[in-house]
């Protein structure tokens, strides 16, 4: 989807959600000066104020107070998941552009719905993760164009540990529908395997809990039981559209914690960085040479917020942005027939496809103003 060019200067954009992840991306964006932080929501109003102060930002409110202001143009959207359909619905109404995290909908038909709503009302949609577009995948996707491994035959990755309980003050979420190793974690590993290979066409995939509850372990409510409501442990075989293979797994299970990405081609191995992260490192094993070596990792690290340059970008210039809806909810509909699949225990197809986005320049810098005349940072204003 691509939006109209129209208006000059930074693009004001609003945070909804105020939680732990609020941190990273108001630290990172504050930093762009084609982006404006104008406001912080939150339905518990006192959080947004104290996330407002803490990050210099004017204005905090509930989210209809702050979707209701003429000067936010795009929303940053980091409500629960089970919150992100209506946040983003709520926020396209009143003539906003939406960024998400991730997953974008707890279903397919949701996102497909945003998404059709947003082109009728010429908007755009965005979504999480955005790490891909860091330095680490994108010296990946250079290094696989180069030729570097020959033609890639297929993907290997693992990202397993414990869970999110033992650090998160608040972890229930992490085990209800949208959320689980394969939601929460899945998106990193599935949007930089479709934006290294195309789209997904067929997968097939097992599942299993380990545990009926677990316990918080950190913060005012640890010690306290939550129950879990999805698989914690899924293995999948993805099959891709350009004939590449990968094997993909996500738990909440092993006591051994591991993360793993590799591309094995016709010439030789690619050890890719965590997609989790926006740095490297990037080694490549020749076939026969016995030996890695390191490959220059050009690019970002910023962290979390380089969607939303990207896509602010686009807001003002008119052309697509990468980290987008349609990127999202291929991603979303690979995760849905991921369950499936585990649920029937057969081979899912996958008919809708996407087009992967093109990859970054290697200057591109989204600390260099490209949007016109405009202060850097926050806006003005009071908090309310």
């Amino acid at each position: 989807m691509t939006a109209a060019p129209g208006g000059a200067g930074p693009v004001g954009v609003a945070v909804v959600g105020a939680g732990v992840i609020s941190a990273q991306y108001l630290s990172t964006v504050s930093r762009f000066p084609d982006v404006r932080i104008v406001a912080v929501a939150d339905l518990d109003e006192e959080r947004a104020a104290a996330v407002a102060r803490t990050h210099g930002i004017p204005v905090s409110g509930g989210p209809a107070d702050v979707l209701a202001l003429p000067e936010v143009e795009l929303v940053v959207n980091l409500t629960v998941p089970t919150a992100h359909a209506r946040v983003a619905a709520a926020a396209l109404r009143a003539g906003k552009h939406v960024y998400g995290e991730k997953p974008i909908t707890l279903v397919p038909a949701e996102a497909e719905k945003l998404l059709a709503e947003a082109s009728e009302r010429g908007l755009l949609v965005g979504n999480a993760p955005d790490t891909f577009l860091g330095a680490g995948l994108q010296s990946a996707l250079r290094a696989v164009a180069a030729g570097h491994i020959g033609a890639p035959v297929a993907a290997t990755t693992v990202t397993q540990g414990l869970g999110p309980e033992a650090w998160h003050p608040d972890p229930a979420f992490f085990y209800q529908p949208g959320a689980g190793p394969l939601f929460d974690l899945g998106p990193y590993y599935l949007t930089s395997l479709v934006a290294l290979f195309g789209s997904v066409e067929q997968v097939a995939a097992t599942a299993a809990r380990a545990r009926e509850e677990r316990v918080v372990g950190s913060g005012p409510k640890a010690g306290q039981a939550f129950p879990v409501d999805v698989p914690t442990h899924v293995s999948s075989l993805l099959r891709f559209a350009s004939g590449v293979r990968a094997h993909s797994t996500f738990s909440f299970d092993s006591a051994l914690p591991r993360i793993r990405f590799e591309i094995t081609g016709t010439e030789g191995t690619l050890s890719v960085p965590d997609p989790n992260t926006f740095g490297g490192p990037l080694r490549l094993l020749p076939n026969g040479s016995g030996t890695w070596r390191e490959l220059p990792v050009r690019g970002r690290t910023d962290g979390r917020g380089l969607g939303v340059v990207d896509m602010a970008r686009a807001v003002r210039g008119g052309g697509p942005h990468r980290a987008s809806g349609a990127l999202a909810l291929h991603v979303l509909q690979t995760m849905t027939a991921i369950t499936h699949s585990a649920d029937r225990a057969e081979f899912v197809p996958l008919a809708a496809q996407v087009v992967p986005p093109e990859p970054l320049p290697e200057d591109w810098d989204p600390e260099e103003p490209t949007l016109g005349a405009g202060s850097r940072g926050h806006g003005e204003g009071a908090s309310p």
